[in-house]
């Protein structure tokens, strides 16, 4: 095999568990980014088992982390005991915790098997570019041919799947990799797909999800593998979430993990993919990448596009039963006309249903999917459109939504899986906070800021009040 000019140097970064401060990860991030660099972004507060899980799905090269919180020499060692046992010593580890960090860790952190972290002293003598610039240098893979390191790996993958997982995710992942860069399959690996093989006993039902930029598609796509989960314990599930990839570096942003909670179990598997093209809402290898997660056994692949314009569709063509989600912001009601989706989706869902003007959404696009579709005499409630509130715990509307899903994937695919039944479409009034009151905090510090400045006026008052009382008093004696 020949290694690919276009292969992306892929990082998992994140902030350690108990520690809050992500400022410093999210500039190192972008530096990243910048630098032609594939980020999967894990957020803050996150455990050794979260970030180990996440960088053997991803097939990630390295881990990036920062640890203000005290306990850094534990977390970084137990980090690379779980890479080494999991057959994964080959992803490299480094590490950054400001004066937290003391020189004698660094040392014994270093000699413990950690690539690197960086101190403040290399921060004065590298410069932020040149410490992201050292540590791409250590993550690039060694050639093929080399007897160790990243591509040599999977020889080693003869025992059983890493972390208690029911699928062995390091296979599967490195046959997405090998798949993307457009080099020949692994027959190692053990899967029929990566030979070019669609394994024709697979039983299952390929999800799609598609909608605007941040009209809450992760998080929707994390309550539906919940209750996936929670209703199946049987069954295993594969999420598959694309990315843009930027045109002006070549870098990307893979951060739908961040508000994914529900895949780290191990009947579930995420791998993030960038689009590694601009102007498109999947990648050119996503078709490879589902049938690798067929051939590996997953009993339901759902695929999470870009955010998407309106005329775009193109999940469509990979997906048995669609799901657009959206949200009531969408400007006028002849904005409507112009989605493509509202007319090929199976399923809509209007997220963020506590927003002012939800309900007024919920009948306009229940009107324009009746026009689209010529369904003049159809009832409401009949229709395949929820409002959702996917922020919200055990929302009505996601239960809804969850039900509808596995009505239409019986119907188009024959796949039947009982599942109980749930509640009806989520109630605006049923919001954690209410619409009328999303702006409390403002005013909570308005009111403050207010009795300050009265508070001051008032002493002000009373500070001359007392100087003209002293005046007078001597000029009357």
């Amino acid at each position: 095999m020949k290694m690919m000019d276009a292969e992306k140097i892929r990082i998992v970064t994140a902030a350690s568990l108990f520690d809050g401060h992500d400022a410093a990860i999210n500039i190192m991030r972008r530096i990243l980014q910048s630098k032609g660099a594939e980020i999967i972004h894990l957020g803050h507060n996150r455990s050794v088992k979260e970030i180990v899980e996440s960088a053997i799905e991803e097939d990630a090269h390295g881990i990036a982390i920062t640890s203000y919180q005290g306990g850094h020499v534990e977390f970084f060692k137990y980090m690379k005991d779980l890479l080494e046992d999991s057959g994964c010593g080959h992803i490299k580890l480094f590490g950054g915790g400001g004066g937290t960090i003391l020189p004698d860790e660094v040392r014994e952190l270093h000699q413990y098997g950690i690539d690197r972290i960086y101190s403040p002293d290399d921060g004065r003598s590298m410069g932020l570019e040149g410490m992201i610039e050292d540590l791409l240098k250590k993550c690039k893979p060694t050639n093929v041919s080399a007897k160790t390191g990243f591509w040599q790996a999977s020889k080693s993958w003869l025992n059983e799947a890493p972390l208690g997982e029911v699928h062995d995710v390091r296979k599967v992942a490195r046959a997405i990799t090998l798949a993307e860069l457009g080099m020949p399959a692994d027959p190692s690996l053990g899967l029929e797909a990566a030979n070019g093989k669609n394994p024709e006993s697979w039983k299952g039902a390929v999800l799609g999800i598609t909608g605007t930029g941040g009209a809450g598609k992760s998080s929707v796509t994390d309550e539906i593998v919940r209750r996936f989960l929670q209703q199946f314990p049987e069954l295993t599930i594969a999420v598959l979430s694309v990315d843009p990839s930027k045109k002006k570096t070549g870098g990307a942003l893979l951060g739908d993990r961040i508000r994914m909670n529900a895949i780290s179990h191990p009947r579930a598997y995420m791998r993030s993919l960038a689009t590694r093209d601009d102007n498109t809402a999947v990648s050119s290898h996503l078709q490879e990448a589902i049938d690798i997660c067929k051939a590996a056994g997953y009993h339901l692949v759902v695929l999470e596009s870009a955010g998407v314009g309106q005329s775009d569709a193109s999940i469509l063509d990979f997906c048995d039963v669609s799901l657009y989600v959206m949200t009531p912001e969408y400007g006028a009601a002849s904005q409507l006309e112009k989605i493509n989706m509202l007319d090929y989706a199976d399923v809509i869902a209007i997220n963020k249903f506590d927003k002012a003007g939800a309900l007024d959404a919920l009948t306009d696009v229940r009107k324009q999917y009746k026009r689209n579709h010529a369904l003049w005499t159809a009832k409401d409630e009949d229709l395949p459109i929820t409002g959702t509130m996917a922020s919200k715990f055990n929302d009505e509307g996601v239960n809804d939504l969850f039900v509808q899903l596995l009505t239409v994937l019986r119907q188009k695919t024959g796949v039947s899986w009982e599942s109980g039944a749930f509640g009806k479409t989520a109630k605006v009034t049923q919001a954690v906070i209410p619409p009328a009151r999303v702006r409390y905090l403002s005013e909570i510090s308005d009111a403050v800021r207010n009795y300050n400045t009265w508070a001051k006026e008032q002493s002000d008052i009373a500070s001359d009040l007392y100087k003209i009382d002293g005046v007078t008093k001597i000029i009357n004696q």
